[in-house]
């Protein structure tokens, strides 16, 4: 990881052109870990993401007794599964504020069993888990709260799944459907296991991601719609061999956003039209907004076709990459509104509440709701210090206001606490640089 300074000043960009090698995505890079983990056999993984919440769960499965390689100096990692069993049983895990690994770890870990604990830093002890909880100790399992209810950090005991069939709750995060989604096979021993989800499930394409890596994996879900999963019994999760860890499609997001803004071409690979990623959607977003955006199998382009349209438009499908549409209305020709985007409120921060915060210095106006925001543009952006709240897609996402775009011109950003782009994306100040021109460091 590099040495970050306490705050990095962006100077105004007039135009951003070039090529960008994203890093692995996040989502499938600790789920692949996971699977890898419990998997029967050994799984050669490339491209593993580089980032504090992988190495967070890293970390865990070493603590649980995984081994596993790095190759080199590589990105490119064995993993030696276990089949469904931990040779530790006993552990304490600190998981930071990674929630694509406490999830799926607490659902993993009570099924199988033992004495653990879970926990994290202060943030993550704000974010809910309770959902996920009383699904799994409905049916047998021992999770406690040792803090505050509905919160990590938990303790998890060794219980008795007593049911088969379960619910959960869709509407606060996939990731708890997920989390239950991987452990299933664990359950499924000699019964079928039934997931229920309760309510509208949100982000719907990350459970794509889900289901297709537990398909690479060997395990196989019928499905009744987004209302119900089933993992039919007998079924165990045994190791593709290899697997290949695409480019993280919500850091491309910010990329293609400034080759949109200030006229571009800008490239990203490592993803293409064919992803598992329900993020690479975010393009259908700017191609509303104006943008000229062509596809390959692995990569995605795109350039500015003139001053940007305002949008309103629901985002409920992809949470993460619409936080990058929010910087980008500040270009456009009017005001714009992003609907559906309530699960911003228990990510990283309250990112409606810091995103409006951070808008308004730029000049914008904002009018902020449980779950929307409606971003007019200013007349022109003005030169502000953002604060990033720990959260590495504030900071991503404001250099672009650095960017000169065709309606109005960008300014001097100062980005406070840079450091937390170490979450997914360490280098990402450096590619940012690389298109726009600017030497950062």
């Amino acid at each position: 990881m590099k040495n970050y300074p306490r705050h990095l000043d962006l100077q105004p960009a007039m135009h951003a052109q070039g090529t960008v090698k994203l890093p692995g995505s996040k989502s499938i890079s600790n789920r692949t870990l996971l699977l890898a983990a419990i998997a029967h056999g050994t799984t050669h993984i490339s491209d593993l993401l580089a980032s504090d919440d992988t190495h967070v769960m890293l970390m865990a499965l070493q603590k649980l007794g995984i081994k596993w390689e790095q190759i080199g100096e590589s990105q490119d990692y064995i993993v030696h599964g276990t089949d469904g069993r931990l040779p530790v049983y006993h552990a304490d895990l600190f998981l930071g504020n990674a929630g694509t690994a406490i999830r799926p770890l607490t659902a993993a870990l009570a099924v199988i069993g033992g004495d653990y604990t879970l926990h994290g830093v202060a943030r993550m002890h704000e974010r809910p888990i309770g959902d996920l909880v009383d699904a799994l100790n409905a049916i047998g399992t021992r999770i406690e709260y040792t803090g505050t209810p509905g919160f990590p950090p938990l303790h998890i005991r060794r219980g008795l799944i007593q049911k088969h069939r379960m619910q959960v709750r869709g509407n606060v995060s996939s990731q708890f459907l997920t989390a239950i989604l991987m452990a299933a096979p664990l359950m499924a021993k000699e019964e079928d296991v039934t997931i229920d989800v309760v309510g509208d499930l949100i982000s719907k394409p990350y459970i794509e991601i889900t289901l297709n890596l537990m398909h690479r994996f060997g395990v196989d879900v019928v499905r009744d719609g987004w209302k119900s999963f089933t993992v039919q019994a007998g079924q165990r999760y045994l190791s593709p061999d290899t697997i290949h860890v695409e480019g993280d499609a919500s850091s491309a997001s910010y990329f293609l956003a400034a080759g949109a803004i200030a006229g571009g071409p800008v490239r990203v690979e490592g993803v293409g039209k064919d992803s598992i990623q329900g993020d690479v959607r975010f393009v259908e977003a700017l191609q509303k907004m104006g943008a000229d955006i062509t596809m390959g199998d692995n990569w995605i382009e795109a350039k500015s076709n003139g001053v940007l349209k305002a949008i309103d438009t629901d985002f409920n499908h992809i949470p993460d990459a619409a936080m990058t549409i929010a910087v980008a209305a500040l270009y456009a020709d009017g005001a714009s509104v992003l609907r559906n985007i309530g699960s911003w409120r228990v990510k990283e921060t309250d990112r409606i509440a810091a995103m409006a915060t951070e808008l308004r210095k730029l000049g914008a106006t904002v009018e902020e709701g449980e779950d929307f925001l409606r971003i007019t543009p200013p007349a022109q952006i003005q030169p502000a210090a953002i604060d990033t709240y720990d959260d590495h897609r504030m900071a991503m996402c404001f250099s672009l206001a650095s960017l000169d775009g065709a309606a109005r011109r960008g300014n001097k950003i100062r980005i406070n606490d840079p450091k937390c782009v170490a979450k997914t994306f360490p280098d990402y100040f450096t590619s940012f640089s690389s298109i726009v021109g600017n030497n950062l460091f």
